[in-house]
């Protein structure tokens, strides 16, 4: 059964972009279609009930510090929209974005997203690592916390936890420089030194170099992750805001081996605005 729920999650999932193939291409069928969503609507009941079902104390290292890891993977929501992840989030609520950033996540919503740079197979980056619908494994160390993502890029991230600062002019990267630090049973982890390769989100909210997250993860029971996430990029909005959500444990699973790049069949007819290919043939090779 595992199995086969992964397989369907990387049929909407791959690379990013799959969902809208699925959407609008005259290939699917419809005996798929009517499979993928009975699945999605078993797993929301799966769900529920794992929510109505009793909860497990917070899990502790030896030293008292909150376990975030364990035998197990937390199984990550897909969060298309981060704006509706806002507090007190109203349909049509939208970030404080500048006018670029308005008109840039207005021109991706008219695409549908096609140039998602995780379409491509690259790092979703940030807080949007948290919001892939892949699971995920953190491993604790004495120096550093390690987040292991299967999807995304099948890559990872690493949390510094020695007091270290951050480097005065930071390699910018697809997940930045982050340190973090506990406060009471919340871990707090400060980021900044990002590249401009990612999106903010999968509806294809934008962001800059600039951008500076401070996260507070927390695990009130074993089956509860809490995130919640502060953007800050001045030069993609006019004041921070923040998202949050709840990501749920997922008891004696393992990280699969997904390789995204040969499971993306979305690069294949891709046009660009022009209704040209957008990866032109290699010639004479």
């Amino acid at each position: 059964m595992i199995v086969k729920k992964r397989a369907l999650q990387r049929a909407f999932y791959s690379g990013g972009n799959t969902l809208f193939e699925l959407k609008y291409s005259a290939l699917v069928k419809p005996a798929f279609l009517a499979m993928a969503i009975s699945t999605a609507l078993t797993t929301s009941m799966v769900k529920a009930q794992d929510e109505d079902a009793p909860s497990t104390p917070t899990p502790r290292l030896p030293d008292g510090t909150v376990d975030l890891g364990g035998n197990g993977v937390w199984s990550l929501p897909w969060i298309t929209n981060f704006a509706a992840r806002m507090p007190d989030y109203q349909e049509g609520d939208q970030p404080p974005m500048r006018p670029w950033t308005a008109a840039m996540w207005e021109y991706n919503k008219s695409n549908n997203v096609k140039y998602d740079p995780e379409g491509f197979c690259l790092p979703p980056g940030g807080p949007r690592s948290m919001g892939t619908p892949y699971p995920a494994e953190i491993i604790q160390d004495r120096d550093r916390i390690v987040i292991i993502f299967e999807g995304g890029g099948h890559v990872w991230r690493e949390i510094h936890m020695d007091g270290r600062p951050h480097p005065e002019d930071p390699n910018p990267t697809y997940f930045g420089h982050s340190v973090g630090h506990w406060e009471g049973d919340t871990l707090v982890v400060d980021t900044v030194g990002f590249n401009e390769k990612t999106w903010i989100d999968f509806g294809g909210y934008m962001h800059t170099d600039q951008l500076h997250t401070v996260e507070r993860i927390s695990r009130p029971d074993k089956e509860t992750l809490h995130y919640e996430a502060v953007i800050d990029d001045p030069g993609a909005y006019f004041e921070p805001w923040t998202v949050s959500w709840d990501i749920r444990w997922s008891e004696n699973q393992e990280l699969q081996d997904y390789i995204c790049q040969e499971n993306n069949k979305f690069l294949l007819d891709m046009m660009d605005d022009y209704g040209q290919p957008f990866f032109q043939k290699t010639e004479g090779l």
